[in-house]
């Protein structure tokens, strides 16, 4: 999301920059985003929980909030992008509606057309006109919430150590540290967090640490001229040959020839 414009709307595609990992690897965003997939069936994963989408399916992640979203070649969604701290009301916890109500469908396609036209038009006072649109867009998912008879439900235990665990892998990714540091600063054991994580996300604890930082290191190696031995540091690698073969095993390729060639379908 650009810094000059506090409300954004891309395809998943040009969210994703067209580089796929950008969407598939657990990583954050710093806006908050509403998903509306309109086609296709995938996956996405918020704090650690997985789930199916499809179409009319919508997905709020607030920002900071660790997910991932695979919807493969046939999928496509927009999605909404809004600046935090401002005077939209948003939730603070993550979303998953599977919308029935046609009559939502219809009110929810029509603003997002809106905001596209908005946008593409770049006319005066847009900003204003796409705040107004976003703030018409909260309104509709406060709705939505109440008419789809979403009611809170207690979390299952292990959904809520997930919950925890990607939370805190979020804050604590670029330390370095390994599944033992996690399991221990949740309070539980290696083989319990391990067990929850798998039932819970489909990944083990170890990918889910892993995803997270492989996206920040390939974010880095693509947006940034850093050398690689401060990325490496920045991201709690031991030394640079160590994050090279990082790398190197997940991309087949080393940071170097990754870096020239781009990076845009490179997961092995």
């Amino acid at each position: 999301m650009t810094e000059t414009r506090p409300v954004q709307i891309l395809t998943h595609t040009q969210w994703a920059r067209g580089s796929a990992w950008r969407n598939e690897l657990q990583h954050s965003e710093n806006a908050h985003a509403l998903v509306h997939v309109t086609r296709g069936q995938g996956l996405c994963t918020v704090l650690g929980k997985r789930r199916g989408t499809g179409v009319n399916n919508v997905i709020f992640i607030p920002a900071g909030t660790m997910f991932s979203l695979e919807l493969g070649r046939s999928g496509f969604a927009q999605v909404c992008l809004i600046a935090p701290n401002g005077s939209i009301m948003l939730p603070d916890e993550p979303i998953h509606l599977r919308l029935r109500d046609v009559s939502a469908q219809i009110e929810l396609t029509a603003i997002f057309d809106t905001l596209l036209r908005e946008q593409s038009a770049v006319r005066l006072f847009m900003d204003e006109a796409m705040m107004a649109q976003a703030n018409l867009l909260s309104i509709w998912l406060r709705r939505a919430l109440i008419s789809e008879g979403t009611t809170p439900q207690k979390m299952p235990a292990a959904e809520r150590l997930i919950n925890a665990f990607a939370t805190v892998i979020e804050r604590d990714f670029k330390t370095g540290k390994q599944m033992a540091h996690y399991a221990r600063t949740l309070g539980v054991t290696p083989t319990h967090l391990a067990r929850c994580c798998r039932q819970v996300s489909g990944l083990t604890a170890a990918e889910m640490i892993t995803a997270r930082s492989l996206h920040a290191a390939l974010a880095m190696l693509e947006d940034t001229r850093d050398p690689i031995r401060q990325i490496a540091n920045l991201l709690g690698f031991g030394s640079a040959a160590y994050f090279s073969r990082f790398i190197l095993h997940h991309t087949g390729k080393n940071p170097s020839k990754l870096r020239r060639s781009g990076s845009a379908n490179i997961l092995k």
